[in-house]
């Protein structure tokens, strides 16, 4: 299996945020029309990173209706009123710029990185897209067989892949979260343009939206051209629908066995965890680092280096607005049991409950997180995406600055503790991923 493979995997859910040492200044204002505006200055290489960040994700879809969120991550780049179709990533790479989108389960994104002396035309450009969008039925049709594609593709030809969609809904039974990002080849083809235009209508707005622009800037000429496109853009008096659903807890264990085009077994433990902000999510972070970060990591040691019942494995901790998941997963070595290997993924989980982490560990611990934190803010766009998250999900744009310290407040007792509350085997899902040639045979 290659490497490559299973860094998609681990990143499949997860959109750090980061922060560093040096504190990122910033200024920020709303428009009248309820667009949070959020400003950074970098003067040390002539780019800028203009980001639209719309506070909408899967979970706010329909149960019916799912895959809209990602549907607008491409139809998005159809053009608009004044931008021809097929245009717009011609127009900025033709700049010197690059262009990219993503979706995830509570936002959705689009950033342009641009010479800093096409600011105007980044603003201009999602101004557009937030005003006049272009949704017609070319567009539709021409976006929906791209998608069906790209789920086939991931879903069903990727390795192990699927457990993007076989997780989630086994681990979040009654929240939209268990619906895959993705969405539903049936629900698109059933979706109309009415449908569409809705969803644009209801999300798209400037009350929904935070733009970032961090780069090398002027913040009084940025803030002219920000009032100078969005001003006009007249805000929503339709509600935001969110849910308000309280995700449901397991009470007991839920086995499954999915059947992929794999040649290794694999073991995925899921669990839930508190929402997103919660003082547990850190500690839960550093326990991901703790048990499998890395090949000096506690579960890479044990697993693949003495044990060899591994290939390869990964945890990580996905913090999500309404309440989070954390993974642990596994790909069997040659010839290893996949029972043995999940049982002794849970023995290592019982030294952690019993012994938790020493003083040394720990502190090896916090080094690692700083160092990934400090290096996730390499660019302006990092820090782009970052200032927007911090804004909308962590109770304002500064907490940027302070995540390292929220981080420090965490104790060595802390990784024992929450490894005890959340690292239930009484409450968590546990899919074990065979070969489709073992269905035939069991």
């Amino acid at each position: 299996m290659k490497k490559s493979i299973l860094l998609f995997l681990v990143g499949v859910f997860i959109v750090l945020s980061s922060t560093a040492q040096n504190k990122i200044e910033f200024k920020e204002f709303t428009l009248d029309n309820g667009l949070h505006v959020i400003m950074h200055q970098d003067n040390s290489t002539p780019i800028i990173a203009n980001t639209v960040f719309y506070h909408v994700g899967s979970k706010n879809e329909n149960p019916e209706k799912t895959g809209y969120a990602h549907f607008f991550e491409h139809l998005m780049f159809e053009g608009s009123e004044n931008i021809d179709r097929g245009q717009f990533a011609q127009i900025v790479q033709s700049s010197g710029g690059t262009l990219n989108a993503g979706t995830s389960l509570d936002f959705t994104f689009y950033y342009e990185i641009l010479p800093s002396n096409q600011l105007e035309l980044a603003l201009y450009l999602e101004s557009e897209r937030m005003l006049h969008a272009k949704i017609d039925q070319i567009g539709v049709d021409t976006q929906r067989e791209v998608i069906k594609q790209e789920m086939k593709e991931v879903m069903e030809e990727q390795p192990y892949m699927s457990f993007r969609k076989e997780m989630p809904i086994r681990l979040f039974p009654n929240h939209p979260y268990q619906s895959p990002i993705i969405g539903s080849a049936e629900h698109l083809d059933q979706a109309t343009l009415a449908d569409f235009k809705d969803f644009y209508d209801t999300f798209y707005v400037p009350n929904n939206a935070t733009l970032v622009v961090a780069g090398d800037i002027d913040y009084e000429e940025t803030e002219r051209l920000v009032r100078k496109y969005f001003s006009e853009i007249p805000r929503s008096l339709k509600p935001i629908p969110r849910p308000d659903i309280e995700i449901q807890k397991l009470t007991s264990e839920i086995k499954d066995i999915v059947y992929d085009n794999i040649q290794l077994p694999a073991i995925f433990q899921g669990y839930q965890i508190p929402k997103l902000g919660h003082p547990d999510t850190y500690a839960l972070n550093l326990l991901s680092t703790y048990l499998l970060s890395g090949k000096s990591s506690l579960m890479y040691r044990e697993l693949v280096d003495k044990s060899q019942k591994a290939v390869q494995a990964e945890a990580f901790a996905n913090d999500l607005e309404d309440g989070g998941m954390f993974i642990i997963l596994a790909i069997a070595n040659m010839g290893i049991d996949i029972d043995e290997l999940n049982e002794a993924i849970d023995e290592i989980l019982v030294q952690v409950k019993q012994n938790g982490i020493d003083a040394n560990e720990f502190e090896k611990l916090l080094n690692i997180k700083e160092t990934q934190l400090v290096n996730n803010l390499g660019s302006v766009a990092n820090i782009s995406l970052d200032l927007a998250q911090a804004h909308v999900f962590n109770g304002g744009t500064d907490y940027i600055n302070l995540q390292l310290e929220q981080f420090r407040k965490v104790k060595p007792e802390d990784i024992q503790r929450v490894a005890k509350e959340y690292l239930k085997k009484d409450s968590r899902v546990v899919l074990k991923y065979l070969p489709k040639s073992a269905q035939t045979t069991e």
